[in-house]
């Protein structure tokens, strides 16, 4: 088989994957707390015809090689943990983070899992749940008489109850740090697990170790970029088409050979 099909078969394979990522941003454009992903890619091994350094029939040392490269393959898809647009949404339930960290939430076996999603409600057991329905993790217990309660930039939560019109502090909302975000596993519903490359999950104050502020009434919007992912996206079909291109000629190149 003539090296070049393989060569451009590994491309467009990859360029398939990078246009799946691009998709999935688009697709979440609107999605509260989404991180966008990119594709990595590295490329495969070489075959050396001609080593570097080796010696000639003349007895001197080859200052290049001669090394032909198999294609490229997709190694990872990267998530980018950059900071989103706030967007106020008035309602008291809501709270933004402006830097890093995560909400700590529980999920229904008892496991442990984090978000950047801020879309928060309230139901018959928990004062804070995801919109998916999940817990979220409270190191402060609110009044199950408590009118309203409000969380200031460095999580400290004041409740207001029946019977009592000054704001009485329970507590602070704490968030939960990693030292390798990137590395969070994503499960869907806008929610990560902890993994081996992670690091531990370290609960910690607003404003200490680089955790972020809270605003309250605001959620964290999406940080895809449309014109950049529209960008990129022609960027991967020009390199598609190209490939083709290559796997057309390359065959027409094995054609003319076989009728030689």
């Amino acid at each position: 088989m003539i090296r070049s099909l393989w060569i451009a078969k590994t491309v467009l394979d990859d360029q398939q994957t990078n246009m799946d990522v691009i998709s999935n941003n688009l697709a979440n454009v609107s999605t509260n707390g989404f991180k966008r992903q990119r594709a990595v890619f590295q490329d495969l091994m070489y075959q050396t015809l001609r080593q570097q350094g080796a010696l000639t029939s003349e007895q001197t040392l080859l200052p290049s090689g001669l090394q032909i490269g198999t294609g490229v393959r997709p190694v990872a898809t990267e998530r980018l943990h950059s900071q989103g647009n706030l967007s106020q949404t008035n309602n008291s339930k809501d709270v933004a983070i402006k830097g890093q960290g995560f909400f700590h939430i529980q999920l229904p076996d008892g496991s442990d899992a984090y978000t950047r999603d801020g879309y928060f409600q309230r139901d018959q057991h928990n004062p804070l749940v995801t919109a998916g329905g999940f817990a979220v993790v409270l190191t402060i217990v609110i009044p199950e008489n408590a009118l309203k309660y409000t969380i200031s930039q460095d999580g400290i939560v004041s409740v207001v109850t029946l019977g009592n019109s000054e704001p009485q502090q329970v507590g602070q909302l704490t968030l939960t740090t990693f030292i390798n975000e990137t590395s969070l596993e994503n499960i869907g519903e806008n929610l990560y697990l902890e993994t081996n490359s992670s690091g531990v999950p370290v609960e910690t104050a607003q404003g200490v170790n680089g955790a972020g502020l809270l605003y309250q009434g605001y959620v964290e919007t999406s940080n895809v970029n449309v014109a950049e992912e529209l960008v990129s996206m022609i960027q991967t079909q020009r390199a598609y088409e190209i490939n083709s291109k290559a796997v057309s000629i390359s065959d027409q190149m094995l054609q003319r050979l076989m009728q030689l």
